[in-house]
């Protein structure tokens, strides 16, 4: 792992995908065969054949069971993957001004160069391993949840859930901040919060309509937002001055908005793997894309980088969100600012879609493995999952009135908790699940997969010391919360106040939970 362009190259070497497994006949009166349904139970009856054990072989992944309608298949090809992992991580480098506002050119120049292996990669090989595994909307949530059970299991879900959403709560911020020097009106007030519902009630209508239209638009708009960094690039040329990009002063750095900046803008890799049921051939279409889209959004963020610090001077007080437009003013004149903060705006809503997508199917994902009440598997008549969507869109309404820097590093402390049980569980199943089948396995052996995630555990440990007292109060807050709620909703199952039930067609992880009896089909 002594480079980027190793372990990329490391993340593309798959081996020939293992073959299914023998197709099982239907029983008499069973239905269509591509419903992927559930074996018909009583009411707290034992399912009819019990799940396999995770990762054991044999083990087959299929559809949703009979209680929900019957999803589209797999609609996910690669070109869209990669954008929508393009977007989760990503985005394009609207964001990272703050990068060069904290600490520097040379130190935000290096940042975006050494983070990608310290981090990226180790997250995106992890994914690749993982979601190849368990390809199954759950995602993270069952990487954990086999590891260290069923408990951990949902505090890993709560923790990746809620820090999606305040993720998400960032993009209507940002896409208003670009908009406002052209709309004043904008700043706040009324027009802002109204711009805010309309936006995100635009973008959950995109989530609700299905992953291809999710997919096709995060291609378009991608094109769209890269392409005034392109031609900013171009026009730099003449004006750049290399000597600008060696510019430091390790004096006067602000550590905490600087690690926060790289840390936002280059994380989330895993996030595509709540989305690992809805894609065509997981085994080679997961870690191809994984691949591409590292070197996409390293590149995306260095070639803006580059361009405006070297061929502007040098003022860190004016590098803050939405610069990139004043330079592309300075640099190409109004024409170029307009269209950049277009691009701007364009880009925060792939990424809010993006976002959404995996927020949601990560709820319908738990509540398949019995961790939620059987609600949120309900899919609408496009096969999204109705629920997951209205709950996420909820919690981005609820937060978006945050500043740009407090969900940063809100999101960021939450996130941190999350990969250390995610970092725990990968190890623990390379060491006790040796022998699992894994369609793509990290060319490292278990010794050398710790040795990868040390620099990234540093990197966690360095992002939680520098938080400040407030973020630190209120995210501890929000886990602890997360601990309450696992034990109450097990109690409200026992009670049988809401129904919950486990996709028999899944392998088992709580043999607590049964497969309960299918409902009719609910389409939205």
């Amino acid at each position: 792992m002594g480079s980027v362009e190793r372990s990329e190259v490391a993340l593309s070497s798959l081996p020939p995908p293992q073959p299914p497994p023998p197709p099982v006949a239907a029983p008499a009166g069973a239905g269509s065969a591509d419903a992927g349904q559930e074996k018909p139970a009583q009411n707290g009856g034992p399912a009819t054949g019990a799940a396999p054990a995770m990762g054991e072989e044999g083990t087959e992944y299929r559809g949703l069971p009979g209680g929900a309608p019957a999803p589209s298949p797999a609609s996910l090809s690669i070109v869209p993957l990669i954008f929508i992992i393009f977007y989760e991580v990503s985005g394009g480098p609207f964001g990272i001004e703050d990068s060069v506002g904290a600490a520097g050119p040379l130190l935000a120049i290096a940042g975006f160069l050494a983070l990608p292996v310290i981090w990226s990669v180790p997250e995106a090989l992890i994914t690749a391993e993982l979601g190849t595994m368990f390809p199954e909307n759950s995602g993270y949530v069952v990487w954990v949840a086999s590891a260290l059970g069923p408990y951990w299991g949902f505090q890993q879900g709560w923790m990746k859930w809620l820090s999606g959403v305040i993720d998400n709560a960032l993009y209507p911020v940002l896409f208003l901040d670009y908009l406002k020097s052209g709309v004043p009106a904008l700043g706040g007030g009324a027009p802002r919060t109204v711009a805010v519902l309309g936006l995100t009630a635009l973008l959950t209508l995109l989530n609700y309509r299905g992953l291809t239209v999710v997919g096709w638009a995060a291609i378009c708009l991608g094109v769209f937002s890269l392409l005034p960094f392109l031609v900013m690039g171009f026009i730099s040329i003449p004006k750049l001055r290399p000597a600008r990009w060696l510019e430091v002063d390790l004096h006067n750095v602000d550590w905490n908005l600087y690690l926060n900046t790289l840390f936002w803008n280059l994380n989330y890799w895993d996030s595509i793997s709540t989305l690992s049921g809805e894609i065509k051939n997981t085994a080679k279409t997961l870690p191809k894309a994984l691949f591409y889209a590292v070197i996409f959004v390293v590149v995306g963020y260095l070639y803006p980088l580059l361009a405006g610090t070297g061929a502007v001077p040098l003022d860190r007080g004016q590098w803050t969100d939405g610069y990139f437009a004043d330079i592309a003013k300075l640099l190409g004149g109004a024409w170029l600012m307009w269209w950049m903060q277009a691009a701007a705006a364009m880009s925060n809503m792939g990424m809010f879609v993006a976002e959404m997508s995996s927020d949601s199917y990560q709820l319908l994902g738990m509540a398949e493995r019995g961790m939620l009440p059987a609600f949120f598997a309900t899919r609408s008549r496009y096969g999204t999952p109705l629920v997951g969507i209205l709950f996420s869109a909820s919690g981005v309404l609820l937060l978006s009135t945050m500043s740009f820097q407090e969900i940063v590093a809100a999101e960021n402390f939450l996130y941190c908790f999350g990969m250390l049980l995610e970092f725990l569980s990968f190890v623990l199943l390379r060491v006790r699940r040796p022998d699992a089948p894994r369609p793509y396995r990290v060319p490292l052996g278990t010794a050398g997969c710790v040795v990868m995630l040390v620099p990234a555990t540093a990197l966690i440990v360095a992002v939680l010391a520098l938080s400040t007292l407030k973020v630190a109060l209120v995210s501890l807050g929000a886990l602890a919360i997360g601990l309450v709620l696992q034990p109450l909703l097990k109690f409200v199952e026992k009670k049988q106040w809401l129904r919950f039930s486990v996709n028999s067609d899944l392998p088992g992880i709580d043999v607590n939970h049964q497969p309960a009896a299918p409902d009719d089909p609910l389409l939205v």
